[in-house]
């Protein structure tokens, strides 16, 4: 199947307010503020963790979600190919500035997309970050060896870590996140094949695993798509 992009570069609603956790350019969190008393979303964009692709094209999630009544954060991060302790460290940054930033005291669910999958799964394995209520990866690329052997978005494995093998930061090779995990995966996704998130399974087979028939990868992240109800299911379920 033809890969659905347009929610890439689709015109979408500006954050309601833009933070800050560090001095970089790049640590910066776009947050929609709450609509009701939820817990937080914590959004990670993905792009096979290169420069080209940031924060921006995630807006139309996080503008969907606020008016659902979700408060949203999408972090920005910096994306350095072979510098992937500078990404992780980032997220790992951003997470604990949370508390001094916003209201965390409803707790929050990390969600990531596609490279932005393997960075909350690795986050839930490596920090098990307070307050965290659950984790709902959307076709992530969940076990980075066999991503790199399949060599997916052109070699974005070693790109990403400069080379060699990775496995602290590999989900698929790290222990078992303590807070719930989900995997919601298309099966007609030609990005990130739906095979990368079944490798993470079997490793994992705690993890709640939802196959989406005739989806690809950008439909998860489309707020106009019918796979878009399948992540707000998700979503209700583990914040209610």
């Amino acid at each position: 199947m033809s890969e659905d992009r347009s929610v890439l570069s689709r015109k979408a609603p500006e954050p309601d307010e833009e933070l800050r956790y560090g001095d970089h350019a790049d640590q910066v969190i776009d947050y929609w503020h709450a609509k009701e008393y939820r817990p937080l979303v914590v959004f990670v964009h993905g792009g096979f963790w290169r420069p080209q692709y940031d924060r921006v094209h995630a807006r139309s999630l996080g503008a969907a979600l606020s008016d659902m009544g979700w408060p949203v954060l999408s972090l920005e991060y910096r994306r350095e190919p072979g510098n992937p302790d500078t990404t992780t460290g980032d997220i790992r940054t951003a997470l604990d500035a949370l508390p001094d930033l916003v209201d965390v005291h409803a707790g929050y669910v990390l969600m990531g997309h596609s490279a932005g999958g393997q960075l909350v799964l690795w986050a839930a394995s490596t920090l098990n970050p307070v307050r965290l209520r659950g984790v709902v990866a959307l076709a992530p690329v969940a076990d980075l060896l066999k991503a790199d052997r399949d060599r997916i978005g052109d070699g974005a494995v070693q790109d990403f870590i400069g080379g060699g093998v990775r496995n602290d930061l590999d989900p698929a090779h790290l222990p078992a996140s303590i807070a719930p995990v989900t995997l919601i995966h298309g099966t007609g996704d030609t990005v990130v094949p739906i095979t990368i998130t079944e490798s993470y399974f079997a490793a994992h087979p705690t993890a709640h695993f939802h196959r989406v028939p005739h989806c690809g990868h950008y439909e998860l992240i489309d707020p106009q798509s019918d796979p878009w109800h399948d992540v707000t299911a998700e979503l209700t379920r583990l914040t209610s």
